[in-house]
């Protein structure tokens, strides 16, 4: 053998191609996104998810007597038995509807949930529960302003500042968003503190705000 011939290397020998950024980027990102969503799954979901996913089946024509969401009168009757009661019925079956509104994995923290979200959309103006076991997610201003704060804003009952109508923000932004948010905060005029929902955080009341004023209505003519 001369020296210029070379033995051919073992493949364990052989030098390893190098990997991309972008190549490692692909192979790990389907991994972040696993560890991401999987505490996810055991979270609770909300009124809104279940009602939309599971008692809209009856409840949003009132098929099988099912009382309807929307209707006030028929909703005004049971929201007067409270909570405790109707989450009962719900859990045990009652009349046409199955236990668990015929969806066994439902927890007791989704039904009491969804109950509370049918009430609030005829007429009612109950708190969502939250879960003991875990923090409470925070609400977007949209949220909250269409559960509570919009029964004044929109239509600037009692002198409030209407939903997007600048010129009604104006003046009140003149000392600042944070001068807008204490004034929610601790009440102002004929809105009480925290606009009636003792649970609502300064953060929540700050989306709340900065949502009412940027729906980009002009002057009105």
């Amino acid at each position: 053998m001369t020296g210029s011939e070379r033995k051919p290397r073992s493949p364990c020998n052989r030098p390893r191609p190098l990997i991309s950024a972008a190549a490692l980027l692909a192979a790990l990102l389907p991994l972040s996104l696993v560890a991401q969503a999987a505490p996810a799954q055991g979270e609770a979901r909300t009124g809104k998810q279940v009602v939309q996913e599971v008692c809209a089946a009856c409840h949003a024509t009132g098929a099988q007597g099912a009382p309807k969401i929307g209707d006030k009168q028929a909703w005004a009757e049971r929201a007067s038995r409270g909570l405790s009661s109707l989450t009962q019925n719900a859990l045990n079956g009652i009349r046409n509807m199955p236990p668990h509104g015929g969806q066994p994995s439902l927890s007791d923290l989704e039904i009491r949930r969804a109950i509370t979200y049918m009430v609030n959309e005829s007429g009612g103006h109950w708190i969502e529960p939250i879960s003991k076991s875990q923090p409470p997610r925070e609400r977007s201003g949209e949220q909250i302003v269409r559960t509570q704060c919009a029964k004044c804003h929109q239509e600037g009952v009692g002198g409030a500042p209407r939903i997007g109508h600048r010129e009604d923000w104006i003046p009140r932004m003149r000392q600042g968003l944070d001068a807008v948010v204490r004034s929610a905060i601790n009440g102002h005029g004929g809105m009480p503190s925290r606009g009636g929902v003792a649970n609502l955080t300064d953060s929540e009341l700050r989306g709340a705000v900065i949502y009412m004023l940027n729906q980009g209505k002009g002057p009105s003519k």
